[in-house]
């Protein structure tokens, strides 16, 4: 089960799970973090570091949502055979898993079922940002069915809504903003484009919500194995 480790975690915070902001959590980072391992509290260093960057481009969902995706990525990401680099949605799924496991006071639950269920509903119901629709765009002809494919995810999708599989919801979610992710930084958007506007809004908006909770349940459960750094600091 995920627990506290050490007395110092049990803490009582008096600020709103919803608006955990990168002072709180650096704060809980300095106060907790001797108890952390040294590689766990680098990893927690580098996506503060990133959703620091994100809140100074409130007015920017653009610059927001890619350092809130960096973010995101110092926190999960892993050491992986680099054949591998091109899975990284496959690595969302036990993130994921172990998020909800640890998860006691519900907070990501609130913000997908409470705060966002109709920006959830409407990004994941937009083909723009299903990748099977760009391949078939694209000509790939093993995306010729990509509407039925779309039909049966969306089919998934109310499913998961209707019986609250916050961990089922999660997974498709980020795998609808990996598409978003990899439109802005590979160069196939343009910036503040109304092309894309409300897709960027909502993913920025979701995110800075999101990725700080994945941060404070992860450092409330720093004795769970969160995996080894890809590229640790290396000292000569």
């Amino acid at each position: 089960d995920c627990v506290l480790s050490s007395a110092s975690l049990a803490i009582s915070f008096s600020f709103s799970m919803d608006n955990l902001e990168f002072e709180l959590l650096k704060k809980f980072h300095r106060e907790n973090r001797d108890d952390f391992d040294d590689e766990f509290s680098i990893r927690i260093h580098r996506a503060l570091s990133w959703i620091e960057r994100a809140e100074k481009e409130k007015n920017d969902n653009d610059a927001s949502f890619i350092f809130y995706w960096i973010a995101f990525n110092a926190a999960y990401s892993e050491k992986i055979n680099p054949s591998k680099f091109k899975n990284q949605r496959g690595s969302f799924s036990d993130y994921f898993q172990l998020l909800i496991d640890c998860d006691n006071d519900k907070i990501i639950y609130d913000t997908i079922w409470k705060q966002f269920p109709n920006s959830i509903r409407i990004l994941l119901e937009n083909q723009y940002i299903y990748e099977p629709y760009w391949g078939f765009v694209n000509g790939d002809d093993n995306q010729n069915d990509w509407e039925k494919k779309f039909d049966l995810s969306k089919t998934l999708i109310l499913k998961s809504l209707s019986r609250k599989d916050t961990s089922k919801i999660l997974l498709i979610l980020f795998d609808r903003l990996y598409t978003l992710r990899n439109q802005i930084l590979h160069g196939a958007a343009t910036w503040n484009s109304n092309v894309n506007r409300s897709q960027i809004n909502d993913g920025s908006n979701i995110l800075s919500s999101l990725v700080p909770q994945f941060i404070f349940i992860m450092m409330k459960n720093h004795n769970k194995n969160w995996g080894s750094l890809a590229y640790p600091i290396h000292k000569d």
